[in-house]
């Protein structure tokens, strides 16, 4: 198996996708606590927002995973991609049928995106701090 060079992560990187992650969910959950909807609404956005930083956490560490040799089974790797798109459908299907001005429609959908490729960019940004070149390891 090839090595390949891991460079770590610089910290205008690390400090960029903290800042994208805390601004697309802080904006998010301002948003569901000022819009008028009910409760129930509300806590559908939030578990959905929720679904879908969590499945795509996943995803990346799959995909992390595979390329490092690290096995994966099929069926999480599958599920991981499915639960993602899933979050993304669900966050669609109940921006199409809110009462909601499109403008809204876009606010949520926008700041919903920011935050899962920051939680991917996060996630790998992390990833990559931790890990110590083999040859640390090996004590080469």
């Amino acid at each position: 198996m090839e090595q390949r060079n891991q460079q770590q992560p610089s910290a205008a990187f690390v400090a960029a996708a903290w800042v994208a992650l805390f601004a697309g969910v802080s904006a998010y959950i301002i948003g569901l606590a000022n819009v008028d909807m009910a409760l129930n609404e509300k806590g559908y956005y939030f578990t959905v927002l929720m679904f879908g930083l969590f499945a795509a956490v996943s995803v990346q560490k799959s995909v992390r995973d595979q390329l490092e040799g690290i096995p994966v089974t099929n069926i999480y790797y599958g599920l991981a991609w499915f639960s993602t798109l899933l979050a993304v459908v669900l966050l669609t299907v109940g921006l199409w049928n809110a009462g909601l001005t499109k403008s809204e429609k876009g606010f949520y959908a926008m700041s919903f995106t920011l935050s899962l490729f920051a939680a991917i960019a996060v996630q790998k940004n992390t990833r990559d701090s931790r890990q110590q070149p083999k040859d640390r390891l090996n004590g080469e």
